[in-house]
């Protein structure tokens, strides 16, 4: 299907709608507490600014990426045939050109924070790109993802601290494990709705494979370990109470995210997946901030 040529506004909107622009939420609010955690408060307004940049750069070119490699099994899906690509509302050359100016600008932003985070932007990358490969030929995509969206809390704290240094570096290494826990556990839910389309395209997922009470009960694991590595992260930084706050009601939210999604009932999974991961990107953003002025 060839694509149509929109005017400008509701281009911009149709990419925006592609890369879903707004759910850089789940990842930005890591960045900044990689940065702030780094920094023992705010950080400079030149690595503020510079982290923003990257993050969203970075998000752009993680799902324009996505949208193009995947736009012929998304063609064949169901439930994402009307996205942009496949229903010819963009052309997959236009989705291509985002995401390589995308990873231009990463590359900038990374140079203009200091030589260290240049030098591992190559890494950042490469797995931008290769994460979207890996439900081609293994189940644990879900780790992939989530080690892809570890680079944010690092990135942030290396653009503070540009040091591999031990043992200063062991919470960012935490943080990281958290964020890595985090979103390989959402994703296996959010995987659980395409079972039956990825077993006959012969694609891989931990529910695919093995089950969807499989999967489930490895998304719970991966964010009890969420949970853990974030605890880690509080003590050896000692942070004050807020912290240990916002990691109860993170704890509260995952559990009600939980019970939202059953073996024998997958209806509520984008409440599950959008709007309770959300909150908790939120809250541990805002109660991390509130324990370093505490």
């Amino acid at each position: 299907m060839h694509a149509t040529r929109p005017r400008l506004p509701r281009s911009i909107a149709i990419l925006s709608e592609n890369i879903k622009f707004e759910h850089t939420i789940f990842a930005l609010p890591f960045a900044y507490l990689g940065s702030l955690l780094a920094a023992g408060g705010f950080p400079s307004l030149s690595v503020f600014f510079w982290v923003t940049v990257a993050m969203a750069a970075a998000r752009t070119a993680a799902m324009s990426l996505n949208r193009y490699i995947d736009r012929h099994i998304d063609a064949r899906n169901p439930r994402t045939a009307r996205r942009p690509i496949p229903a010819g509302q963009l052309s997959a050359r236009a989705v291509l050109l985002t995401a390589l100016l995308s990873m231009a600008i990463l590359v900038v932003a990374a140079y203009m924070l200091n030589p260290l985070c240049l030098l591992l932007s190559p890494i950042a990358l490469a797995a931008l790109v290769f994460y979207s490969y890996t439900k081609r030929f293994n189940p644990l995509c879900h780790v992939a993802l989530g080690l892809t969206d570890a680079i944010a809390p690092a990135g942030g704290w290396l653009a503070v601290r540009p040091s591999f240094a031990w043992p200063e570096v062991a919470p960012m290494l935490l943080l990281a494990l958290a964020v890595a826990l985090w979103i390989g556990g959402f994703d296996m839910l959010y995987a659980c709705q395409d079972v039956e389309f990825d077993r006959r395209e012969g694609l891989h997922s931990m529910p695919a494979d093995y089950g969807v009470p499989f999967g489930l009960t490895m998304a719970r694991t991966f964010h009890v370990g969420m949970l853990a590595a974030l605890i880690g992260v509080g003590v050896l930084l000692g942070l004050g109470w807020p912290f240990y706050l916002g990691l109860a009601i993170t704890a509260g939210l995952l559990i009600w995210e939980h019970s939202l999604v059953k073996p024998d009932d997958l209806s509520k999974i984008n409440l599950a997946f959008f709007n309770i991961n959300g909150y908790i990107a939120v809250v541990l953003f805002v109660c991390t901030l509130a324990a370093l002025y505490v």
